[in-house]
Parts: C-alpha cells; structure tokens; sequence
C-alpha cells in the first residue's frame, strides 16, 4: 500500500463524506418537513393513533386481569360473560389445527386466534441440521386488540370456527403449481355459547397458492356496528415474535436481525440492529417485515396501515441457544362503522433473497443489504454480481468455484485500471532517486514549500501525474466494498461447502479455541488467515516495487502492516466466502503483477521521461498558486536546471 493508495482512501472518504453532506437536507427542510409531519399527525393522532389505543388497551388490560381461558373450569361462559360480553361463547374451546402444504413451506393454522402458529419451510434447514420454522405457536403473538361494550376483546386468545359453505373442513390440505385453497375462520359475536350461529363475526380469509411464498389474508367485518364501542375507527392489530436462531454464527445473526418497513408510496427504512428500540410510524405504511438473517415474515397492506409501533430488542434474560432477538409491530388498521368493510392483506414466509422478492414489486428486496446506501455499490451488485451469480448457479457448480469464476471475471473487467496503476508506480519508481535528490537538497523543515515545489515541477516536467495512481484506485473501491456487504448476505452461500468450509455464509474453523481472545474469537478460520498472509505477501511486493517510504511518511510502513493484521480480526466471524473472495483476488493480483513487470519496459518509460524533460512545460495553475504562496511568504521558487 503506497502513497497513492494511501491518499487514494483518504480521497474516497472524502467523496463519501461530501456525498452525505450535500444529500443531507438541510436544517431548514429537515424542520419544514418535521413541522408538516407533525401537522398531519396531530390531525390523524385523535382517530388513528395506535399508541393511544395501545395505552387504553394497556389499562383495560391491567383492570380487567382477564386470566386465560383455559384455567377456568366452571361455567367458563358465566365467568366469561361480565368480561368479554357478546365474545363470551368463543373464550373456550377446543383447538383444532389444519395444516396447509404448498411447494414451499407447510403452515398451521389454528382455531384459537384464527392465526397462522407456526410456519416451516421445506427447501431450508437450521444450521445443526434441524427443521427451519420461522415461528411457532410459543413464539408468536397475533390478534386485533379493540374494545367492545367498554370491554376489551383481544382475539388472539378467542377461539375461531372453520367456516365451510358445505362438506367437511380437512386435517390437511396439499397444494402444488397452480393450485390455490381458501380457508375461512370466523369469531362470531352475541352468542352464549361457541355454537350457535349469528350473523355478526370477524372473518379471516386465507387464500394459499401451490407455487407462492405469498398468501392473501383479508380481514372481513360483519354487522359489528353494536358490537363495537361508539366511535371506535380503528382497530390495532398487535405482532409479536421471538425470532428462533438459523445460523451458526449468533452474534452475526442478531446483527442482522431487526424490523423493517416501507412507508406507503416512500422509501424502505428498518430500526438498527444493534440497539433496543421502539419507534412511532406516525403515517401510513405500506408493509412491515420481521427480518433475520436470511428470512423475512412480512405482513403487506393493499392499502396501506394508517400508523404502526415497532420495536426490536434482545431479552438478556433468555439464555436458550434457539434464541435470537424479539420484533413486534403494533399496526392500525381502519374500520367503519357504517358498513360491512374489509382490509386485505398478504403474507409473505420465506428467504430474504434478492430476484424472488423483487419479483413482487413492492420494494421488498430492500431488505438484502447489497450497500444501498451508496447508489454504485448496489448497483454492481445487482447489475453484475448477482446476474453472475444466478447464471452459473444453474449450472450446478459448487459455489466455491463459482466465486472463483466470479472473481477472475471481476480481475478481467478492472485489469485496465490495473495496469494503468502499475504504469503510474512504475514512473514513479524510474522518478525516485530525482526526488531522493530533492530531499537532500531540501533537508531542513523550514524548507518544506520549497522541496514541495520542487517535487511539482519535477513531476510537471517528466510528465508524471503522482495522483494517477489515485483514480484507478477510487474506481476499485465501489467493488470491494459490494463485495464485502454481498457475500455474507447472499442466501445463495448459506449451507454451501467448499474444501473446509461448511458454511461460506459463515465462518470456518479449522480449529475451535477452549477460550475467547478478544478482537479474534474463539476459533481460528484458515480463509481469514490465508487471507491475511496474502495481503501482508502483497505489502511486502508493494512495498518492494515502491521502496522505502518512511522518509516522507514516517510510520506509514508499519501501520501498512498492521491494517491486515486488524482485518484478521475483524473477518474471523465474517462469511468464509468473502475472505476466499479476497484471498483469491491477492493471488490474481499477485499472477497479474508479474505479468505486467514483463510487459512494461522500465528503461523505455525512463528515456521518455528524460525526452520529457527537455520540453518546455507551462506551469500549471496549482503550481502557480504554490509559488505565489511562497514569494508572499518571502520564499523563491527553485531555479530549474538542465541536466
């Protein structure tokens, strides 16, 4: 890593700082579109406001101290009725389940709630091997909180019944292609007993297609205006899930576990997953989405949800290894009154991978981190990484060679920019012993305008641009940074073995250590450390190629070599993939490095470059500044001499 590449780093994140700060809206638009949102808040908060309800549902609840039905035992009606009032009859029952099998995943689906309580899906395994079911009956909360007769009713604890127009309801239902099953379950209103049939319920209607990780779930209301508390036009539809454990790196997984949304008709946005948060949506939103890893639940407004409350955090005192982190959403949801109305939603249960979300066209597949945030980092990796990947992955290769291939390709496409990178230090070394001369010439500190000039004018008149070595650089960098936010992210890696590597979405161990070091871990992973010999290798070559440097950077030699060592660090728990991607891509360098000392002439770049010398050069305008802030400083510039 020289000089170049050291300002050449300096430069992009200058670039990256500049682009942050002039998209950045500025104090007053930010305040201007605070105080319009607030505006409307204020005039939605009274109606619509979920927190509110929230609040009222949280008081209910802690007044009434409604204990759960199945501990009651005598005339459960009778001690039903005072507390859950035209909802009486539905507080008991039986559970009955029936099971839902697509192409896909096989969902239960359960009477008590009228929910879905628990999904499996069937192309995907845990990473010890185990059946991979994003949630389970133990670990979900779903229902519509609301107050009926000044009672609060929450159906997730209520027992629905399966509603058929004829024919028996089936234990099992198997769907494949085109096939398509609808089930209705209802929660009927103003019985004294879960038998007897009105014309007042909820309904929840599920329609699963054979080939579809999407399912249609639309909410229907029936001549409920005199169930309903006067006035009430929203209800809150409450979402909680402790979200199991899939992989075998946890702390990587929770790192990438968190809720995210997308508000109706704006941007994706998610909470961070490295805090506890809870966070107000105060306008519309389109969908919300319980993210881990590589899966993502996802519930979808055709509409949209007037405002939602979601929260993430990590349960300290939950010590089970299947534990990952806690989501919740909290979302409201519109009802009149004065009709019959419905909401209509989806559902979606599946990998969180790039090509099947986006085929929705709802901006899901926002939620594989591919660098959005810098526009040119997700746009090599959708338009060119990801492309690669799915066309030589229907070849059937192992993945290992498929980033192989990946990576000589990537080499084949930036090899120009290469080689005019080691055009650029081949010039500079030839120009060396000119500016080890000027160093001489200039020893002292107060000298420093002068040798600087000096250097300039050397450079102008050999023809050499000292900062060429720069751009090719700056080119580069959007890659390997994709490459670092791809490669742990890409499903297409999880569970993918290659040489020793069982997992190239996670790390690999060759050795597990009886004790942690911290920064490292608590085990060894040989493509990290491959990795890290080859970039000091590299440094070395560079370092060898360049020549010493520490008369004008003091220290940059060392800490050359301590930034690998630091990588070491950081990708030890980082996806095996990527580190290969990375050794791979030294040892191609290290091939094409050789190949150019062959093909670049050194004594045929010196001649033209003394030619250069001999012709008049015009100053540039920085150099001119230079010596003008030199003179102005009692300074003159070197005398140009002749050799």
């Amino acid at each position: 890593m020289d000089r170049n590449t050291i300002a050449g780093l300096l430069l992009i994140f200058g670039i990256l700082i500049g682009y942050t700060f002039f998209t950045t809206p500025s104090s007053e638009e930010m305040a201007a579109q605070k105080k319009k949102a607030d505006s409307i808040y204020q005039v939605e908060k009274k109606k619509y406001d979920s927190t509110v309800v929230a609040r009222k549902i949280k008081a209910a609840q802690d007044s009434l101290a409604i204990k759960s039905p199945d501990t009651l035992t005598e005339n459960p009606q009778e001690q039903f009725k005072d507390k859950l009032g035209d909802f009486a009859g539905s507080a008991v029952g039986t559970e009955k389940y029936v099971v839902v099998e697509n192409d896909h995943y096989f969902l239960r689906i359960s009477n008590k709630g009228g929910r879905v309580k628990e999904v499996k899906l069937k192309d995907y395994l845990t990473w010890d091997k185990r059946p991979l079911v994003i949630f389970d009956p133990d670990s979900l909360t779903f229902g519509f909180s609301f107050f009926s007769n000044n009672r609060l009713i929450n159906t997730n604890d209520l027992y629905f019944s399966f509603f058929s127009d004829g024919g028996n309801i089936p234990d099992t239902v198997r769907l494949s292609g085109d096939q398509t099953a609808t089930l209705s379950l209802r929660l009927y209103a103003g019985t004294t007993d879960s038998i007897s049939i009105t014309n007042r319920f909820f309904e929840y209607l599920y329609t699963i297609k054979g080939n579809n990780h999407m399912l249609d779930y639309t909410v229907n209301f029936r001549n409920l205006e005199k169930v309903f508390d006067p006035g009430v036009s929203v209800l809150n539809l409450q979402w909680k899930s402790d979200v199991f454990r899939q992989e075998k790196s946890l702390d990587n997984e929770r790192l990438e576990t968190t809720v995210y949304y997308k508000y109706y008709q704006d941007e994706v946005d998610y909470l961070s997953e490295r805090k506890d948060l809870t966070e107000p949506l105060k306008s519309k939103v389109q969908w919300i989405s319980l993210k881990s890893q590589f899966f993502v639940s996802t519930l979808i407004a055709k509409t949209a949800f007037l405002n939602a409350d979601i929260t993430t955090f990590t349960d300290k005192t939950r010590t089970s290894e299947t534990y990952n982190r806690t989501l919740s959403a909290v979302m409201a949801i519109p009802y009149s009154a004065s009709e019959n109305s419905s909401f209509a939603m989806q559902m979606y249960f599946g990998p969180n991978k790039y090509k099947l979300l986006k085929q929705y066209d709802m901006d899901l597949q926002r939620q594989v981190p591919l660098g959005w945030s810098f526009f040119l980092m997700a746009w090599i990796n959708i338009y060119a990484v990801i492309p690669v990947f799915d066309f030589l992955g229907k070849f059937g290769w192992n993945y290992g060679i498929i980033i192989l291939i990946l990576t000589i390709l990537l080499k084949i496409v930036l090899f120009p920019i290469a080689f005019k990178t080691y055009k650029s230090s081949a010039k500079m070394r030839v120009l060396k012993p000119d500016v080890e001369e000027i160093n001489q010439k200039f020893p002292k500190s107060e000298d420093a305008m002068k040798k600087q000039q000096a250097v300039m004018a050397l450079y102008k008149k050999a023809g050499v641009n000292p900062m060429a070595g720069c751009v090719p650089m700056l080119l580069q960098f959007p890659i390997l940074i994709a490459m670092f936010r791809f490669f742990p992210s890409s499903i297409e890696l999880r569970q993918q073995a290659f040489l020793w590597a069982d997992d190239l979405s996670s790390y690999d161990s060759i050795l597990n250590l009886p004790f942690n070091i911290p920064f490292y871990g608590d085990h060894v992973s040989l493509f990290t450390l491959l990795m890290t010999v080859s970039t000091i290798i590299y440094t070395k070559i560079n370092n060898d190629m360049m020549g010493s440097s520490t008369t004008t950077m003091p220290g940059m030699k060392t800490m050359m070599y301590i930034m690998p060592v630091m990588f070491l660090g950081i990708f030890n728990n980082y996806s095996s993939g990527l580190s290969y991607y990375y050794l791979l891509a030294n040892l191609i360098t290290f091939a094409q490095i050789y190949l150019m000392r062959f093909t670049i002439d050194e004594k045929k770049i010196h001649a033209q470059i003394e030619a250069n010398k001999k012709k008049p050069v015009k100053k540039s305008g920085f150099q001119e500044r230079l010596e003008k802030m030199a003179q102005q400083r009692g300074i003159n510039p070197p005398k140009s001499s002749k050799k």
